[in-house]
């Protein structure tokens, strides 16, 4: 699915049950592997990083997809009803409907965490659709209509965020807070403060992924700065020791902050992106 209109105009599609969520896309058609853009908690489609991809896109024939998540952006819904599962359903969405052929994933601070998550489901189901369906010409065919993954870039992970970076962090009266009210209103550095509920907190742990291997099925490339305040460069650390040995490589930018969102920011997660296809 593409938008008729480019990717200068926003589509909307309604996800999850029957009331539904209203996410917005952009998409741009182009060759491929085409980029999809997994954006960070609070942050939009909008943002240096993703338009800065999307131009590049546009350069080179590219096809390029940002969503919002429901409560981000131009996409309905409120901010203090997300939870990771309730985005990465929105995530595997647009991907579904808007995804053809090979894609390199580009997944920033939390979208990291999604990028990873939606890798895994996307090998789980190759698995399960190779042992349950024939291999007729006709499936065969289908099979390569899909998406597919030709590799990560993920930009300053946050994988298991919710419990590493926050929960197992937060005071003795912010964790009260959130247990007796439901939800904390955590000051930021980059604007209002954020709203973490209880949910948010609870509904993390089910997709936790850093106490056990990380089997992706395609190359990583992570960009991490070692001056990042809000994800240590341990974190992504972390990380590397829990996905494949081969075709993962990190690279430290020892200046770079946790936006990397600097020229000679870009022009790194550029050639990343470049690299892997």
């Amino acid at each position: 699915m593409t938008n008729p209109a480019g990717a200068d105009q926003a589509v909307f599609i309604e996800v999850g049950d029957a009331s539904g969520r209203r996410i917005a896309v952009r998409a741009r058609p182009g060759g491929g592997p085409g980029l999809f853009w997994l954006g960070g908690f609070k942050s939009d489609m909008t943002g240096t990083k993703a338009l800065a991809l999307d131009a590049w896109a546009a350069e080179h024939g590219r096809g390029c997809v940002r969503f919002d998540y429901s409560g981000h952006g131009e996409s309905g819904g409120e901010f203090v009803d997300g939870t990771i599962g309730r985005w990465l359903e929105e995530a595997l969405a647009v991907f579904d409907q808007f995804c053809t052929g090979p894609q390199v994933v580009i997944g920033s601070s939390m979208g990291g965490w999604m990028a990873l998550l939606l890798a895994r489901e996307v090998k789980r189901r190759q698995t399960k659709t190779s042992l349950e369906t024939k291999t007729s010409l006709e499936t065969k065919a289908s099979l390569e209509t899909k998406a597919s993954l030709a590799g990560l870039v993920l930009i300053a992970p946050a994988p298991d965020f919710t419990e590493e970076l926050m929960w197992k962090g937060f005071s003795r009266e912010a964790r009260r807070e959130i247990e007796e009210n439901g939800v904390w209103d955590r000051p930021s550095d980059y604007g209002d403060p954020y709203p973490i509920t209880k949910n948010l907190i609870q509904e993390g742990r089910n997709h936790l992924i850093l106490g056990a291997a990380i089997d992706v099925g395609c190359p990583v490339r992570i960009l991490q700065g070692a001056q990042d305040p809000d994800v240590p460069w341990q974190h992504a650390m972390r990380l590397t020791h829990r996905l494949p040995a081969e075709d993962v490589v990190l690279t430290m930018i020892q200046d770079g902050d946790h936006r990397l969102s600097r020229p000679q920011d870009i022009a790194r997660i550029i050639a990343a992106v470049a690299e892997i296809g």
